[in-house]
């Protein structure tokens, strides 16, 4: 297999009559449930990052007329997820207005690899040029010896592709090729991470915010990752070294959101806790809130660590974080020196989350499924130690999923070893390998159990005490919160990070792969849907609205107690079920003692020395 990296491309002077029209057409596709309809909602629950910053550089080539003078760039945007796309309607649009046009598949993840060949097809039959981008296409290039023969089919139709970022005026090249019909069959920029100081802003027009549950908005500030976790896929596409905006970007960023009535935002990044600016961007971000009056709040992403980073947690607060994504991903030492997530320390976890819970942040936390030890008993386990000795508000459960573009999945490929062919599964919400230990049912099966086992009233209840008791705990948020991620598993079927509101289903937008069905037969289906998940939300919200009003009036509301809440003595956190029941907690405790003391010996020397 083999691609042509070298095209010839014609200079302005070579084309005659070009057209004074250029379409400029962002999509970021979605992928399909398990019945092959594409997931969309009324209103989706998270907003592209990729999406506003391609919009953004194409705003910014807009504004420098990349394309000369006498061609108008006009652009145009669609998220998958909450907006139907119709390829004959954009063609339509295109030839109507006139000109010519080029889609750009943008954030393209494996999972949405298939949905993005379905629409780059689609267009590709409309004779419009297509160029498809994302961490899909970016991680094959980076991680694989030879580029899957599913892209290289792509690029045999006519498709083209994007591997790298489009910051330093790379989309300059792209849209003046697709301009004078030149695309190449791959631009790779992957050997050429650009900085992010003074690029042109992540923006998204209001339309596709109100979009999204709570009108957020979302940008990222850094990109990079130190860390060498063998899941992960950001070290092998974005790098191990932290590129930051500035603290004057990220003022821009957001004055011109607020501008538009935007306020809440998601901090992309996937590690803001490791931006090597971050103080300087929370810094800003205060002096916003505090000196001019901006009411705005945030989510951001940490490490388990990030308590350790002086005043961190408590600048955050002050610059309006209330939602925090922390990479838990495990209990259990020795998994996460298998997965080498070796920055991760149990011993750290209670602290942390204590120290968020003391600023008043809701927490969340990923979970993995499926490292080499785990077993259907000692995962069950392991949540019930999470339930009762951390006091976390929300986690939610991934697979073990060997990702193109991570370590895993390039040791798998090199070893021959079976991975699941459709990627549309590699969502991080169904199983595409096997496990040593368990069955491919029993892994399945333990997968909705632990949503099921960690979402159950008892604990949902737990939960909404413990925030009950602290001024800033919000629990009518964290009900919401709660009830929002196990209904979208048990009702939708889908992971919450992909949830919504309202699900939409088209008949004519199934999967290529799959034959459409019946009219009759369809929408009998999705109605009957609709009201049989209507019924079952209001039953479940009024059973849960009902323990909360219960809650609200309880006399020991404000005294209630756990282990969680609790900060032990050092003899009583060694006894806790964390240390002692799983996989190598206790030798983290160990070890977490001799450092202490090799810092207390450090110290009383440095004491000595001052006296001496």
């Amino acid at each position: 297999m083999g691609i042509h990296y070298d095209v010839g491309r014609k200079t302005r002077a070579d084309v005659q009559g070009k057209p004074s029209k250029f379409h400029f057409i962002i999509i970021k596709p979605t992928h399909y449930d398990d019945e092959g309809y594409p997931i969309q909602w009324l209103r989706s629950a998270i907003p592209s990052n990729t999406l506003a910053c391609l919009y953004g550089l194409a705003e910014d080539c807009q504004n420098r007329n990349v394309l000369g003078d006498g061609v108008e760039l006009k652009l145009h945007s669609y998220d998958e997820t909450n907006r139907r796309v119709k390829p004959e309607r954009i063609a339509k649009m295109v030839r109507k207005d006139g000109g010519s046009a080029l889609i750009a598949l943008a954030g393209v993840q494996s999972n949405q690899f298939p949905r993005a060949l379905d629409l780059a097809r689609q267009f590709r039959a409309l004779d419009i040029q297509v160029c498809i981008g994302g961490f899909h296409i970016s991680g094959c290039v980076s991680m694989l010896p030879e580029i899957p023969q599913q892209i290289v089919d792509a690029q045999n139709e006519g498709i083209s592709f994007f591997a790298g970022e489009a910051e330093n005026q790379r989309l300059d090249e792209v849209l003046e090729d697709a301009l004078h019909g030149t695309l190449k069959p791959l631009y790779n920029f992957m050997n050429d991470l650009p900085n992010l100081d003074s690029q042109p802003d992540p923006i998204l027009p209001q339309k596709h915010i109100i979009r999204t549950a709570g009108s957020h908005s979302s940008f990222d500030l850094g990109r990079g990752c130190p860390y060498q976790c063998s899941f992960c896929t950001i070290i092998n596409v974005q790098g191990r070294k932290s590129r930051s905006r500035s603290a004057d970007d990220v003022e821009r960023i957001i004055r011109r959101n607020y501008a538009q009535g935007i306020n809440r935002f998601f901090i992309t990044d996937d590690n803001f806790a490791r931006n090597k600016d971050w103080e300087a961007l929370f810094d800003r971000i205060i002096d916003l809130r505090q000196n001019h009056g901006f009411n705005i709040k945030f989510i951001i992403q940490v490490d388990t660590l990030c308590h350790r980073i002086d005043r961190f947690i408590e600048k955050a607060c002050a610059a309006g974080v209330t939602r925090v994504f922390i990479g838990l991903e495990n209990i259990n030492p020795d998994n996460l020196l298998a997965a080498k997530k070796r920055q991760n320390k149990i011993t750290e976890y209670r602290e942390m989350l204590q120290e968020w819970r003391a600023h008043g942040a809701t927490t969340y936390a990923g979970y993995i499924l499926g490292f080499p030890s785990d077993t259907r008993e000692s995962i069950l386990r392991d949540i019930e130690i999470i339930k009762k000795e951390l006091p976390l508000d929300l986690l939610e459960f991934f697979y073990l999923t060997p990702l193109p573009g991570s370590e895993d999945h390039l040791n798998l490929y090199r070893k021959n070893i079976w991975m699941d062919e459709d990627l549309n599964k590699y969502d991080l919400n169904h199983r595409v390998a096997h496990h040593d230990k368990m069955s491919d049912e029993e892994w399945e099966n333990v997968y909705l159990e632990a949503w099921m086992t960690y979402y159950s009233p008892e604990h949902i209840e737990t939960v909404l005490r413990r925030a009950a008791t602290h001024p800033k705990g919000r629990p009518s948020n964290k009900l919401f919160l709660m009830l929002f991620f196990y209904l979208m598993v048990k009702l939708e079927g889908v992971h919450p990070l992909e949830g919504g509101f309202f699900r939409l289903k088209y008949r004519k937008d199934r999967r290529s792969s799959l034959p459409l069905e019946n009219p009759f037969a369809f929408y009998s289906k999705y109605f009957t849907e609709i009201i049989s998940k209507s019924l079952s939300y209001l039953k479940e919200g009024s059973r849960y609205y009902w323990l909360y009003y219960k809650l609200l009036k309880a006399p020991d509301r404000k005294s209630y107690t756990d282990t969680a809440l609790q900060k032990s003595s050092d003899e009583e956190e060694e006894g806790l079920r964390l240390y002692k029941d799983t996989a190598g907690g206790e030798a983290a405790v160990e070890k977490k003692k001799k450092a202490q003391a090799l810092r207390d010996r450090v110290a009383a020397k440095k004491v000595g020395a001052q006296y001496n």
